[in-house]
């Protein structure tokens, strides 16, 4: 996959192509690699290519040479993801909008990264009252001995104490910032940016020495909601970042949790509204964790005739696609959990996930929120 990690970076330097943009492209022509050659009148056939954009990308393609490129780029960057590499975060895969470049620094996890780990968000205000603090706290602590791994967004207040909470019980933590990966900011947290990267990772779709900008801030907030199979929203105002990422991770079809609020506070009227809107109220530590594990449970399914299968499917692809056959012949609309197909096919989990994207790709199997997939 290291020439579709060349261009997935290649894409990314042409001018009005985003991440949105960047995924219908790779969709529609099956790689970006194709994507590359691809004439005027072929880009105009993407939704959200017009014209101009089509010409633009032929003109400004022809100056760069993709392997170059991204060998230039690794040398200053080392460490960072593609939607091409096996390590990417599955989670962030099922969204629209996965960030093309996904830098990190710290300690990866690829169990994590596959969903075999459960991650979960929790945001809110940068001004937190004391009832605030303290929930957050002791929900962290809940979600962090129960083995869940916490996402947030390092900013002050609800993310960092967050941070703190999990790390003070060497539990694992994910931070996503609004610049590059090292760059501290705020200037406050920067030990907790250091305990981080020591006890978790740090995350963003900025390069290095990516200063921060008022415009970053919501755009990492997707990638909080896209990381986290649920978003917690503890105190909001009604202009609050963290209702961004409430109402992306409703998008995205994860389930949000609202810690209720006094209507005498104005930073819970955020809060309150979700509430209004339908999510889910948290009345304790033991609800949040009930609620958190009520995915039902999935019975294997009984072996049943094969389904004839397109031919020429490498054995790993076969395998896989096998398992979602056989299973849709007994369970009409359902689908597998990710997890669920590695313990069938008794592959490795990375081996299973570019199957899964492979065969995505290939119109057989389509991706359902939480990590589940299903034969087409």
């Amino acid at each position: 996959m290291v020439e579709e990690r060349a261009f997935w970076f290649a894409w990314s330097q042409l001018s009005g192509i985003g991440p949105v943009l960047l995924r219908r492209l790779q969709k529609h022509f099956g790689s970006l690699v194709t994507a590359w050659e691809a004439s005027t009148s072929a880009l105009v056939e993407v939704e959200g290519v017009g014209t101009q954009t089509a010409d633009t990308i032929v003109a400004e393609r022809q100056k760069l040479e993709p392997a170059a490129l991204l060998e230039q780029h690794e040398r200053e960057n080392p460490n960072f993801w593609t939607p091409a590499d096996a390590a990417y975060p599955r989670l962030l895969l099922e969204t629209p909008d996965p960030p093309s470049l996904l830098y990190y620094r710290g300690t990866v996890d690829l169990l994590e990264n596959q969903g075999t780990t459960p991650t979960v968000a929790i945001v809110g205000t940068r001004d937190p009252s004391d009832y605030g603090r303290r929930w957050t706290r002791r929900l962290t602590t809940t979600l962090a001995q129960s083995g869940f791994t916490v996402v947030s967004g390092l900013a002050e207040g609800i993310d960092t104490e967050v941070h703190r909470s999990c790390i003070s019980l060497n539990g694992r933590t994910l931070a996503v910032l609004g610049t590059g990966v090292d760059v501290v900011y705020p200037w406050s947290n920067r030990h907790l940016h250091q305990q981080v990267i020591e006890h978790g990772l740090l995350l963003s779709e900025y390069p290095a020495g990516t200063q921060p900008d008022r415009t970053h801030f919501p755009r990492r907030n997707r990638i909080i909601a896209g990381l986290s199979r649920a978003t917690i929203v503890m105190e909001a105002p009604m202009r609050s970042g963290a209702l961004i990422t409430a109402h992306m991770a409703n998008d995205y079809g994860r389930d949000v949790y609202v810690l209720p609020g006094s209507l005498d506070n104005p930073k819970a009227s955020g809060c309150l509204q979700l509430l209004n809107k339908g999510a889910q109220v948290i009345l304790s530590e033991a609800n949040l964790l009930e609620m958190l594990g009520s995915l039902p449970q999935l019975v294997p399914p009984t072996p049943t005739q094969q389904t004839q299968l397109p031919l020429n499917l490498e054995p790993e692809l076969e395998k896989v696609l096998q398992i979602l056959t056989n299973f849709s012949q007994e369970n009409e609309a359902e689908a597998l959990p990710f997890d669920f197909i590695v313990q069938q096919t008794q592959l490795q989990a990375g081996s299973v996930s570019s199957a899964l994207l492979q065969l995505e790709l290939m119109g057989l199997v389509s991706q359902q929120p939480g990590m589940r997939y299903q034969r087409q």
